[in-house]
């Protein structure tokens, strides 16, 4: 079954300008669980702390541990381990996330229903910042050593947003 949500974020996909700016098209299917897809970062874009990501700030890290040893959370919640990222990668536009929300817990079913539904759409890393300068009131992160991604329902970069694949 398919649906449009926020954003197709597929590189390989030519965007519309019908389209919105995060637009992602939703399914079911995928090797076990709920298949996720969106942006979890964006380049140059300010988040409601001050934040600024730089092109290639996660470039290091994913060399170092890849898609898999990046976790997936709900709400940052270090005990809310959800599923699994598969993909990470720098690209044009930011951080794009694909991955699957698994079953193996309550609080992942409850993930999964929540996206199904649309209810839970926005994504956040958590990280520690490697590399960093300030540009007046904001904090230009041009290295970053990314530890999760968590799906959340407020995210402080209002534009990281993920939809169903």
């Amino acid at each position: 079954m398919s649906e449009m949500g926020w954003c197709d974020p597929s590189p390989d996909r030519a965007r519309t300008t019908a389209a919105p700016p995060c637009a992602v098209s939703l399914s079911r299917k995928g090797r076990g669980g709920v298949e996720i897809a969106g942006y979890a970062s964006l380049w140059g874009v300010a988040d409601l702390d001050g934040d600024v990501v730089a092109r290639g700030a996660f470039a290091d890290s994913l060399a170092r541990t890849g898609a898999t040893g990046v976790r997936m959370l709900h709400q940052h919640e270090a005990r809310s381990v959800v599923g699994v990222w598969d993909r990470l990668a720098e690209d044009e536009r930011g951080l794009f996330v694909r991955g699957r929300i698994l079953d193996g817990s309550a609080e992942a079913r409850f993930a999964a229903a929540l996206a199904r539904a649309g209810a839970l759409d926005g994504l956040s890393i958590g990280f520690r910042a490697a590399k960093a300068r300030r540009e007046g009131r904001l904090r230009v992160l041009s290295a970053v050593d990314l530890w999760e991604v968590s799906l959340v329902t407020f995210p402080m970069l209002p534009g990281a947003r993920f939809g169903v694949v």
